[in-house]
């Protein structure tokens, strides 16, 4: 079913934030540039203005009422429930964003598009005042940000935002090693990486970091593992979350890949590079969520120091399976069979997934060809 807004959003927000209601306050990317991501490769940046913004939090602020409106008229008492979700979805279709969002507390917005930090510091201390103003029980503020960016502002103009209301910024780190951040041209180095972290941080405002296990390639995976740990053990993030590489069709990697300048690793070369880095950590305390769909092993989950060990025996088990054993678990995985790498084991074989793996290779089509096809589909 396709819902009609009153307000404008943009296309894409971290999976934290999927119960966050989205405010755009610029559109696009200001950098663009990256060789791994398709997202704004065909859009031109821009900021939106002050009077806009103000025009779609007025209408969030008119959905919210209407909605709570509808709570009350309907013997709720104004409290969105399951019962009165249905209700809406079925009724009032172009609410159920607003409905989802206050059914999940009304609590957190999160600005976009993809580095709100571009933007003057004044700007966004502006566009957090009018957020309180018109959703004053809001608690958790959060935004996309790029490295480069935080680094242009002050450390007093980042505890201003964080004193208006900025509770977390969100960076892509993506790699802690110059060689590959050179490759994708990601416009930044890796001290500049500690630098940008080690402000955020320095302002009180929590701090999520994103990894992207594979970017190096086969050509630079060791590189791109030891120095991404030693640039993360450089900040101590609060949060370091995976987001394993698919090569997407339309970016220039893609064309990188074709050219023969960068070979992507299959699961296992990416699981041996994961443990690497895992284990090059020092003196973190950062959380390490595994929160999106492309990761295989997504019980890599946990609090440095005390879940290290945990983490680790999960990887060094995948890594010990027999071939065709690893084989058939990320073909179950992949296909939805299995949920976990303990979820197979304790459901060892299933026999779909034993007659998906023996089609595949009666076929003489190899498991690595197979996945990356599967997974073409979900980009």
């Amino acid at each position: 079913m396709n819902y009609t807004a009153m307000y404008e959003q943009g296309p894409i927000r971290p999976p934290s934030e999927s119960k966050s209601l989205l405010l755009r306050v610029s559109r696009n990317c200001p950098w663009n540039r990256c060789a791994f991501c398709p997202v704004y490769k065909n859009s031109k940046f821009s900021k939106r203005s002050i009077p806009e913004i103000r025009a779609d939090l007025q209408a969030m602020a008119s959905e919210a009422q209407r909605v709570k409106e509808l709570a009350s008229s309907k013997g709720f008492k104004g409290t969105v429930d399951r019962v009165l979700m249905a209700e809406i979805y079925e009724h009032h279709p172009s609410l159920t964003p607003m409905a989802f969002w206050l059914y999940n507390g009304g609590s957190s917005i999160f600005l976009q598009d993809a580095d709100s930090l571009f933007l003057p510091a004044d700007f966004i201390r502006e566009v957090l005042d009018m957020i309180k103003t018109y959703f004053p029980a809001v608690e958790r503020i959060t935004t996309y940000a790029r490295s480069a960016s935080v680094i242009k502002y002050s450390t007093e103009d980042l505890f201003a935002l964080r004193k208006a209301g900025l509770n977390r910024i969100h960076i892509g780190l993506e790699s802690g090693c110059n060689r590959v951040l050179e490759l994708i041209k990601k416009g930044v180095s890796a001290e500049e990486h500690v630098e940008a972290g080690l402000k955020v941080k320095q302002a009180g405002i929590t701090l999520s970091e994103y990894v992207m296990p594979g970017l190096g390639g086969k050509e630079l995976w060791q590189e791109h593992a030891k120095d991404t740990a030693a640039v993360l053990s450089a900040i101590n993030p609060d949060f370091i979350r995976l987001r394993t590489l698919a090569v997407h069709p339309a970016t220039p990697l893609h064309d990188l890949k074709l050219q023969g300048s960068f070979t992507p690793l299959n699961d296992d070369e990416i699981i041996a590079e994961l443990l690497l880095l895992i284990s090059n950590l020092k003196g973190v305390e950062s959380e390490i969520l595994s929160d999106h769909s492309l990761n295989l092993l997504s019980e890599v989950n946990g609090k440095f120091p005390k879940d290290k060990e945990a983490m680790v025996n999960v990887l060094n088990t995948y890594l010990n399976l027999a071939k065709k054993d690893r084989d058939m678990f990320r073909l179950g995985k992949r296909a939805g069979y299995y949920q976990t790498l303990n979820d197979a084991l304790n459901n060892w074989p299933d026999d779909s997934v034993v007659k998906l793996y023996e089609r595949i290779t009666a076929d003489n089509v190899s498991v690595d060809e197979f996945i990356r096809s599967m997974i073409l589909q979900l980009l």
